[in-house]
């Protein structure tokens, strides 16, 4: 896919679902770069702002398939992943899928499950497959966890290890709308929710070639060096406890090109890395006190930002 395209196909993917998430341009952008770059998602916001919406309208769009998973101390992993199922006709067992088997699957207030069952997603985030008794099922693609969580109450929580947050391609808090904002989604609602009304506008074979024509944007070894410095210098900052991983890089990267796409290029430019460096790195970053604070842990990768040096010799820079 070319990348006029692709930009036609991906800007009409965040207006649509603007009609939806209405006053929250940056956020439905970073969504879209996430699903583009075959990322997951991670929303950390108070309840009511929109989180939910914003995982159905995205696969409204693409007209892809939505399962919501309600994660609560109870769930099992085989509530996510499925399970194998006696079939007395046939006299062998048969798979039933569970709800991870989606397109865009919501993992709804993730950090109130057991990390054994929090767990049960890594392969998924990770391989795009599952295994269950020792067999492997690929899951349908494109596919994309959209992941919430309550940053204010813990009471019942257990908080995402390391590990799980490194899968998260992308950070990002919904916020409360401004007042005109706010009175707008209010009068959309007064006889129906937009959501029930929203068409597809790409496929989700679009979604793939996109997927594909991400990979092939370029990427300067200059700005490879780039995100390697800012990488780099979260594991050295005497801010941070640990810093970012590989992962984090080819995420920083990844991200950057669908960005780049989104904005009808072919290639990265500086702007692209500066403008997702947070929202790539800030969860994956552990404070000295080891509690998740995704305000101060933003601060910091915005200082380190300040601190390395931008590469001025970039197509496109300037």
């Amino acid at each position: 896919m070319e990348a006029q395209r692709a930009e036609r196909s991906l800007t009409a993917l965040v207006r649509n679902v603007e009609k939806v998430i209405k006053g929250k341009r940056g956020q439905v952008e970073l969504a879209v770069i996430a699903l583009a770059g075959g990322g997951q998602l991670l929303i950390e916001d108070v309840p009511g702002v929109g989180k939910t919406m914003l995982a159905r309208a995205l696969a409204r769009s693409i007209d892809g398939s939505f399962k919501r998973i309600q994660f609560t101390p109870d769930l099992l992993p085989s509530d996510i992943t499925g399970v194998n199922v006696f079939d007395q006709a046939s006299g062998s067992f048969r798979f039933h899928p569970g709800p991870v088997f989606a397109n865009v699957v919501l993992a709804d207030e993730i950090n109130r499950a057991t990390p054994r069952t929090q767990s049960s997603l890594l392969e998924a985030m990770d391989e795009g497959q599952v295994t269950v008794d020792g067999e492997t099922h690929p899951l349908p693609r494109p596919f994309m966890v959209v992941a919430t969580q309550n940053p204010v109450e813990y009471h019942g929580t257990y908080p995402l290890p390391e590990g799980q947050l490194d899968r998260f391609c992308l950070n990002v808090t919904l916020d409360y709308l401004e007042e005109g904002e706010e009175i707008e989604v209010l009068e959309s609602q007064l006889l129906r929710h937009p959501i029930e009304e929203l068409q597809p506008v790409i496929t989700t074979a679009e979604v793939v070639e996109i997927q594909e024509a991400v990979r092939r944007v370029t990427v300067e070894r200059s700005l490879v060096e780039y995100a390697l410095r800012i990488v780099r210098q979260t594991r050295s900052s005497s801010e941070l406890m640990l810093g970012a991983s590989p992962r984090g890089s080819i995420s920083l990267l990844r991200a950057a090109q669908a960005r780049a796409l989104l904005r009808g290029r072919d290639f990265v430019i500086p702007d692209d890395i500066k403008e997702l460096a947070v929202a790539v790195l800030a969860h994956r970053v552990v404070l000295p006190s080891r509690r998740q604070d995704l305000t101060r842990s933003r601060e910091t990768v915005r200082r380190i930002l300040e601190e390395v040096p931008v590469p001025v010799e970039v197509r496109g820079a300037g």
